[in-house]
């Protein structure tokens, strides 16, 4: 894995090629060793490190009180049964005891690394990326990302790695017990009213929230119909999910339900469809949850953090509802950076990758969905209906895999087709290159007045971008 280890969203590669267990093992242990040094430590980029008690629930064995804990969880793709257990032998090896969660949201272990007063989380998940992916996400105590400094000082720690203990210095590992009721209870205390009423297919997407997402739906009162629910290890995001949403949207007028929810691999995302099988997106999914915190007092500063993705018809809706936007680059670490510094306690990304922060210290798909769930039953107005206060721009996004972002970047070719571009859209749309932070593509997105024009544009920039 050539360049900076971790990217956007941890460690991210194919399985048993790019991520192998012994880069799983020396990440982890690296890690360890790291955050361990800092245990204690008044640090906002860790959240504040201190001595944790591991987790009474009858088990036998005696735990260290001077051992830093970590939690772990998977998403249920084959490779993460291997990645687990070489990252608990890292983090063992470095003295840190071990809770396996098991198969959980993203979502789900950085709730429970706070809940459990865990040093810090790993995840073994590659999100919405297809099945031979995988990837390593690590959070510190409170369940917080790490600054890309502290990154930084992991990977170079991984070539330095300190003397290991011995003896009864050596890490434990054991199972949580009740790890997602404890996950599941959190949600439902977090749901602002019932959803009574109605009823609702999900898309598991085959992943980590195939049990706990229509269980907890239920528990709220819904009517659930569930699809992509059935996890072998082998179909994660295979076809099914927020990457593909026919399924569901089909699914959702045949069942003749209110509304279709849609989430990632390992749920921290969450996308709709309404009644009527129109598609509702992060960005209406954001501005929606802003106006009901607003209107329920709970929007601080009466401000939204969203991304330069996000469509031009969203920062209407919200001038329009007297919301303030702050933009931050693509990445739910910057959204969430730009949240903690200001204190503000919404922000997201088109993807559906939406931060309720008075609940959740990360993005949470299932959080998403019942609050949008529960602004449906209190209002009684269908989905379709709620959506319409964000008039979208038609927008086109164009995933160009190219052999060198950075060159793409430096190209004078590629700078004169997005200005001569941009001149041709004038006040009416924009264009936007993004290179990816886990893959090896450019991301060409333009909005315009009409499908044709956004099209149009994106195809002819998307060239100039492929031939660099």
């Amino acid at each position: 894995m050539g360049g900076r280890l971790f990217g956007t969203d941890g460690v991210r590669g194919l399985a048993n090629s790019d991520l192998t267990p012994d880069l799983a093992l020396r990440l982890a242990t690296a890690a360890a060793q790291e955050l361990g040094a800092t245990r204690g430590a008044t640090s906002s980029a860790l959240g504040g490190l201190g001595q944790p008690e591991w987790p009474q629930h009858g088990r036998s064995g005696r735990q260290s009180p001077t051992r830093p804990v970590a939690v772990v969880g998977r998403d249920p793709r084959a490779s993460g049964e291997m990645l687990e257990a070489a990252v608990a032998a890292g983090l063992a090896s470095a003295g840190v005891d071990v809770l396996l969660l098991g198969v959980l949201p993203t979502p789900a272990v950085a709730f429970l690394t706070a809940d459990l007063g865990a040093d810090l989380g790993v995840v073994i998940s590659a999100s919405h990326n297809a099945m031979p992916d995988n990837g390593i996400k690590i959070f510190g105590a409170g369940g917080r990302k790490l600054a890309d400094a502290v990154e930084d000082a992991i990977e170079k720690r991984m070539a330095h790695v300190e003397p290991l203990p011995t003896g009864d210095g050596v890490g434990r590992i054991r199972p949580a017990p009740d790890a997602d009721r404890r996950y599941l209870d959190h949600l439902l205390v977090a749901t602002p009213n019932p959803l009574r009423g109605l009823r609702v297919v999900v898309d598991c997407a085959h992943g980590a929230a195939s049990e706990l997402a229509p269980e907890v739906y239920r528990r709220a009162g819904a009517n659930v119909v569930v699809i992509g629910g059935s996890p072998d290890g082998l179909n994660i995001n295979a076809g099914v999910g927020s990457t593909y949403l026919s399924g569901l949207r089909e699914a959702v007028i045949s069942e003749g339900a209110d509304l279709g929810i849609a989430h990632d691999g390992d749920a921290d995302r969450c996308l709709a469809v309404a009644a009527d099988g129109s598609v509702v997106d992060g960005d209406v999914i954001l501005a929606l949850l802003a106006i009901a915190l607003r209107d329920r007092g709970r929007l601080a500063g009466d401000t939204v953090v969203a991304t330069v993705m996000a469509n031009i018809g969203f920062h209407r809706a919200m001038t329009g509802a007297g919301i303030a936007v702050r933009t931050t680059a693509v990445g739910d670490r910057y959204v969430l950076e730009d949240m903690n510094a200001g204190g503000y306690s919404l922000g997201g990304e088109q993807s559906g990758h939406l931060i309720l922060a008075e609940h959740a210290t990360t993005g949470d798909g299932l959080l998403t969905a019942l609050h949008l769930m529960a602004m449906v039953a209190e209002t009684g107005r269908p989905l379709a209906e709620l959506a319409s206060v964000v008039e979208r721009f038609p927008q086109v996004l164009i995933n160009v895999r190219v052999p060198d972002r950075a060159a793409v970047a430096a190209s004078s070719d590629v700078q004169a087709a997005v200005a001569q571009a941009q001149a041709e859209l004038g006040d009416s749309g924009r264009v936007l290159l993004r290179p990816s932070g886990t893959e090896p593509l450019v991301r060409v997105m333009v909005e315009a007045a009409t499908d044709e024009a956004a099209q149009a544009v994106a195809d002819r920039v998307a060239k100039v971008v492929a031939g660099v």
